[in-house]
């Protein structure tokens, strides 16, 4: 194995670097306050017309987030969403969707 190839397969297993990916879950919690009226505070909704966001996966979840919030995702809540996510940046949404999917 080459020195390159290693470093490479070091890098690949890193798990530091996966987790900067996907955010920072204790952030996130405290970055979802408005999220709490429809999703619950740990994304177990009661109400069938919201989707239960816990467990999910993180890199689904910011997809979604940033499809509404670029008005891309259509839907009778596609409004309110854009509005909801308009002022949170990437991290913001990456530290979200990393707490909702780090719920059971």
């Amino acid at each position: 194995m080459t020195y390159r190839s290693f470093t490479l397969l070091l890098l690949a297993l890193s798990p530091s670097l996966h987790a900067s990916n996907f955010g920072d879950p204790e952030l996130g919690k405290m970055k979802s306050p408005s999220c709490i009226f429809c999703h619950n505070p740990t994304g177990e909704t009661s109400n069938t017309a919201y989707p239960k966001l816990s467990g999910q996966d993180s890199t689904y979840l910011y997809n979604t987030m940033k499809a509404y919030q670029n008005g891309d995702r259509q839907g009778a809540y596609a409004e309110m969403m854009q509005t909801q996510l308009s002022k949170l940046n990437d991290q913001d949404l990456k530290d979200i969707a990393a707490f909702y999917s780090s719920q059971p």
